[in-house]
C-alpha cells in the first residue's frame, strides 16, 4: 500500500484534537471537536479548514484562452482579471473529467484549482490536449490552501490583513499578494460551504503560522478548526456537487444540476459539447433531486432508489442534516420521477423506506 500524502499542517492537527482518515490518498482530519459542532460554527460564526490537498495548475501563454475554451464547459472569455469562474471539463460523451475553479491572474495567465484526487488525471488530460503557445505547470506541491468560512469570516481575517480591505473583494473575486501577518497570500471570496468566506493560497512555509494566527484572531468569536466531515455536510446542505458522487465520468454536469457552468452557446467548440447539446435538446435522462425521508432511516451514498418497484436511481449523498435536523439526501434518478412531492423508496439495509422529492438546495444563507 502506498503511503498517504500529508499537507504541511499535518503535525498541527494533533494540537487541536484532529482525527485523521484516508481521503483520496491523503491523511486528512475528518473532525476536530466534532462534525455537528464544527458545522454549527460555520453556519453561525466561522470555521477554518485545511484544504492544502487541492490541486493547483498554472496555464500561461498567448494561446491559453483558446486552449481553455476548448477544455472547459463554461465561457472562460467572460472571466475578468481578478475574478474566478466555476467550470467543468468533460469527456466526449459528456461525462465529467472534473469540476474546478479558474482564476484569471492577468493577460494570458490562469490558475486552475482542481479536486485533490483528480490532480494527476487532470494534469495529464490537459497535457494530452495541449495546443498552441501554452505552458502548463503543476504548482500543487508548492501551494498550501486554507478556507475560512462563515458569517464572521471577513471580520476575523481582517484582523490579520492590515492595510488590505477584505470587504473590497467581491463574490468570486480575489486579490493577490495580500499581507496576512507577514505572509503573502492570494485571498479569494469563494468557498464550499454555502456561507460567506475566503479561500487563501499561500507558500507552504507560511501555512502553519497562518493557521494558528487565524484561530488566535478568532478565539473570542468562537472560530473552530474544521475537518472533512463538516465540509461535506455543509456543502451537501447547500447542494454543492462533490466529484465522485454528484459528478463522475458517468454523470454529466447537466445531470448533476450544474448546467449554469455549461455554455452551449459559446462559439468555441469544447470537448463534450455535442453530447451535452444532445442531452439538453432531448432532455436529460436523469437528474439530481433532493429527498427527505418519511420513514425512519438515513439515506447513504450508493443506496438504490425505487418507485412502484422500479429501480429509478441511487443516492449520491445523504445524512442527517445538522442544520435542519432531518434525514435528507441527494439522489440521481430518472427525470420523470424527480417531480417535487413525488414519493419514492430508498432501500436501507434490505428494507424499502418511504421518502419524498423536495426542493434543493436544502439550505440557503440569509444574505443581509
Amino acid at each position: 500500500m502506498s503511503e498517504l500524502k500529508r499537507t504541511p499542517l499535518f503535525d498541527v492537527y494533533k494540537q487541536y484534537g484532529g482525527k485523521t482518515i484516508d481521503f483520496g490518498g491523503w491523511e486528512l482530519p475528518v473532525q476536530f471537536s466534532g462534525i455537528k459542532e464544527e458545522h454549527e460554527a460555520v453556519r453561525t460564526r466561522a470555521g477554518l479548514f485545511d484544504v492544502s490537498h487541492m490541486g493547483e495548475i498554472e496555464v500561461k501563454g498567448p494561446d491559453s484562452l483558446k486552449f481553455l475554451q476548448k477544455m472547459m464547459s463554461n465561457d472562460v472569455s467572460k472571466v475578468q482579471d481578478g475574478a474566478a469562474q466555476y467550470t467543468a471539463m468533460c469527456y466526449e460523451n459528456g461525462g465529467t473529467v472534473d469540476d474546478l475553479l479558474i482564476y484569471k491572474m492577468g493577460a494570458d495567465h490562469y490558475l486552475l484549482v482542481v479536486n485533490a484526487s483528480n490532480t494527476d488525471k487532470d494534469y495529464k488530460w490537459l497535457k494530452d490536449h495541449l495546443e498552441g503557445n501554452v505552458t502548463m505547470e503543476n504548482l500543487s506541491d508548492n501551494t498550501a490552501q486554507l478556507a475560512i468560512q462563515g458569517p464572521l469570516a471577513e471580520s476575523v481575517l481582517q484582523k490579520l490583513a492590515g492595510q488590505d480591505n477584505l470587504s473590497d473583494i467581491g463574490f468570486f473575486k480575489f486579490k493577490d499578494s495580500v499581507d496576512l501577518n507577514g505572509a503573502k497570500a492570494l485571498v479569494s471570496r469563494t468557498g464550499y460551504t454555502g456561507e460567506d468566506g475566503f479561500e487563501i493560497y499561500c507558500d507552504p512555509a507560511d501555512v502553519v503560522k497562518l493557521w494558528n494566527g487565524i484561530l488566535e484572531a478568532g478565539k473570542d468569536e468562537g472560530v473552530l478548526p474544521c475537518g472533512l466531515g463538516a465540509r461535506d455536510t455543509l456543502r451537501f446542505e447547500a447542494n454543492l456537487a462533490l466529484y465522485g458522487q454528484e459528478l463522475s465520468p458517468e454523470i454529466s454536469p447537466l445531470e448533476a444540476g450544474v448546467g449554469f457552468a455549461v455554455k452551449l452557446n459559446k462559439e468555441d467548440n469544447f470537448i463534450g459539447k455535442e453530447a451535452l447539446k444532445q442531452q439538453k435538446d432531448n432532455g436529460v435522462p436523469r437528474k439530481i433531486a433532493g429527498i427527505e425521508m418519511i420513514d425512519r432511516g438515513i439515506p447513504r451514498h450508493g443506496y438504490p432508489v425505487y418507485s412502484g418497484g422500479e429501480l429509478i436511481g441511487e443516492v449520491t449523498t445523504g445524512t442527517q442534516s445538522p442544520t435542519l435536523k432531518k434525514n435528507i439526501g441527494l439522489v440521481l434518478v430518472k427525470t420523470a420521477f424527480a417531480e417535487l412531492d413525488n414519493e419514492v423508496e430508498v432501500e436501507i439495509r434490505g428494507k424499502k423506506l418511504k421518502a419524498k422529492i423536495v426542493p434543493i438546495p436544502f439550505y440557503k444563507r440569509d444574505k443581509k
